[in-house]
């Protein structure tokens, strides 16, 4: 039986959420992988690495898996009303509505996270209780048929957390095993529970700007829709 799993791509997205988990799912046996966007027009990642989508929003077959992947274009997304109407109609149907790093922001905007456990890049943790969600500070997340995965290299973790939900654990692990994925970074800086505070405060003020603006976008929408105990309006 063929997975039909499908990555949302768009310009600025951050290339390293949508590589990371696309090379895991993109294993699994059966699997048909699928680049989603507006359009089959080439698009440029936040650092520049051209992408090109395989398919377009009209055209794109329902969905086993949807996957939203994070990065600055995410500011732009959150009131595009194409997209947002396509993640819900395609989550509607899918196993698993997924997300990577501030992907999670997007599904938020689409009212699938009201009431689910969820995270995302640790930076923009503090939205995720304005859309409606359980804000959870785990490196993949599962509520129900809601996966999301934390920030940017988390996409390979959350990746193989998918994989053995769809094909189990033991091809899980050989995927695992194939892109020799045992992680030994040379510092103890990828949590800011953890990094030397110093570098927190920088990136913390790097992403200070990304963060205002969303703030700003996320309070739109939720005033938007007036009480939080309504559902999420249809586009």
């Amino acid at each position: 039986m063929t997975l039909q799993i499908g990555f949302l791509v768009f310009p600025q997205v951050q290339q390293l959420d949508l590589t990371g988990p696309h090379d895991v799912l993109a294993s699994l046996p059966g699997a048909t992988t699928h680049l989603v966007w507006k359009t089959r027009e080439p698009v440029a990642s936040g650092n520049g690495l051209i992408l090109t989508p395989t398919i377009t929003y009209n055209d794109c077959p329902p969905l086993d898996v949807i996957c939203v992947p994070g990065g600055s274009g995410v500011t732009d997304l959150l009131q595009d009303v194409q997209t947002i109407a396509f993640v819900r109609k395609q989550a509607a149907g899918a196993r698993y509505v997924t997300s990577v790093c501030t992907g999670a922001l997007l599904l938020g905007a689409a009212g699938l996270l009201r009431g689910r456990r969820a995270t995302t890049h640790w930076a923009f943790h503090s939205l995720l209780e304005l859309l409606g969600a359980i804000p959870t500070r785990d490196r993949v997340v599962r509520d129900g048929n809601v996966i999301t995965g934390g920030g940017v290299t988390a996409g390979i973790d959350f990746g193989l957390t998918v994989a053995a939900e769809l094909v189990g654990p033991e091809e899980a692990q050989a995927i695992q095993l194939e892109l020799e994925y045992a992680p030994a970074p040379p510092f103890n800086a990828g949590d800011p529970d953890v990094a030397p505070q110093a570098v927190v405060k920088l990136v913390t003020q790097r992403s200070a700007q990304g963060l205002a603006a969303r703030r700003r976008i996320v309070m739109e929408i939720v005033s938007t829709i007036g009480s939080r105990e309504r559902p999420y309006p249809s586009q």
